[in-house]
């Protein structure tokens, strides 16, 4: 039974790495007005576990999950693992007016496989994970002048929408070079493709609609080198300390856009298409993980990315190419606890096997609508692991809750929550039977 869900799990990542740019860039839920700055609302997923306890957990490794956070932990599988994650997204949006808003979209988060070639020793991973998101719609209003001499005007409303985003699929090696020291790297591709759009529609009939689009496709290959460093036995009581670090190395993504104009959902390709490259810059992780006897674990992590050095040849909100530029250096700090009280014992009551998971993370937006004005988001995390029948398979249960910006200078703040759901499965694969 448990083979049978792996391989469905596996058949539907393929699908999903095949569909994932058109379907992301086809997207037209309301999100965050904050994602039509940049890239988009940059966004990860390494494991369900991880997800709960804030985020981070670059130096967290554990049997049931494989870390896609830093490749070097995935030298500790011992189990084929899949993981398929969705997730609901709601937004309340507010002013200084106290004008709101209320959002709710859903999307398929990521979905991940690691594979133990040598048992705790040598790991493949394999992900599909998003990157960015790109989701808003916002509406402004006026009016323009018809006949100057008659004071005769026309009312108009524009629509400015975008949608899309970047995917990242990641694949790689993690090795345990010795019982202290793990080592790591992967090569990853960035791809995705980013709409934007402004229509105009006037309350004269004699006006006509217009609809100018934006289409941007980008894409490019990086890669990951992760180290991790455990000590066992520090406080007694067969506990472990990790230290870890991780960097995702700068990339240059290829990139062509193509500008089109016309009449409602009627337009015409302005010009010819728009070749350039988009700058990202690197990712550095660092984390300390401490676990106690399999029930208690604690993680601490922060990241860094020097976003104020972007570059890009096409212009984006926040940035044109050679002038003025609102993007700042990124930094994330998280953590979080995870109690599971059963610890290994499979014989204990099905409450004292579940995991409960609190976490939180505080991070600084790499860009901002206005210069000079900082945009934080902080926000709570938790879950709960639910053990099945199957051993190493659980359906794991997360939520996340926060506020975002703020309505100084004409700006907004979110309040966001997050649900999500992930599957994940677990078992031995190239057993050899014994005959006894």
């Amino acid at each position: 039974m448990t083979s049978r869900l792996l391989t469905i799990a596996a058949a539907g990542l393929a699908v999903l790495l095949l569909g994932a740019a058109p379907a992301a860039a086809q997207s037209t839920d309301d999100g965050s007005l904050y994602s039509r700055y940049g890239l988009g609302e940059l966004r990860s997923f390494n494991s369900a576990q991880i997800h709960a306890l804030g985020g981070g957990g670059t130096a967290l490794w554990s049997l049931n999950y494989a870390n896609f956070g830093n490749p070097a932990t995935w030298g500790h599988q011992v189990l084929v693992r899949a993981a398929l994650n969705g997730r609901l997204d709601g937004l309340a949006v507010s002013d200084a007016q106290d004008n709101s808003k209320r959002l709710t979209s859903g999307s398929l988060g990521a979905l991940h496989f690691g594979l133990p070639l040598k048992s705790n020793r040598l790991g493949l991973g394999l992900a599909f994970e998003p990157y960015s998101r790109v989701n808003y719609r916002v509406q402004t209003t006026g009016q323009t002048v018809r006949d100057p001499l008659a004071g005769d005007s026309v009312r108009y409303r524009i629509n400015y929408e975008g949608s899309g985003g970047l995917q990242e699929i990641r694949g790689g090696l993690g090795y345990r070079v010795t019982d202290y020291l793990s080592l790591g790297a992967s090569a990853d591709v960035i791809f995705g493709i980013v709409e934007e759009g402004r229509r105009t529609f006037f309350e004269n009939i004699n006006y006509v609609e217009t609809n100018l689009a934006t289409s941007t496709r980008m894409v490019g290959v990086t890669g990951t080198v992760g180290a991790l460093l455990t000590a066992r036995d520090v406080l007694g009581g067969n506990d472990d300390l990790s230290v870890a670090a991780a960097v995702t190395l700068p990339v240059a993504l290829a990139a062509d856009r193509a500008q089109t104009l016309g009449e409602s959902l009627n337009r015409d390709t302005l010009g010819t298409v728009v070749e350039g490259t988009v700058d990202l810059p690197l990712s550095a992780r660092f984390g300390v993980a401490y676990q106690t006897d399999d029930r208690w674990k604690l993680v601490a992590d922060a990241r860094y990315e020097p976003w104020s050095r972007f570059e890009s040849d096409l212009g984006v909100p926040g940035f044109v190419p050679g002038g003025a530029s609102t993007f700042r250096d990124r930094l994330r700090f998280s953590g979080g606890v995870e109690l599971l009280p059963a610890g290994s014992d499979l014989l204990e009551p099905y409450l004292q096997r579940v995991a409960y998971r609190l976490g939180f993370y505080y991070d600084q937006a790499y860009v901002s609508p206005v210069a000079g004005q900082d945009i934080h988001a902080m926000a709570v995390t938790g879950g709960l692991s639910l053990p099945s029948l199957f051993p190493g398979t659980h359906l794991d249960l997360t939520f996340e809750a926060g506020t975002r910006g703020t309505t100084d200078a004409n700006l907004v703040r979110d309040m966001f929550y997050g649900l999500s759901a992930t599957l994940n499965i677990g078992e031995r694969w190239f057993v050899k039977r014994k005959l006894r």
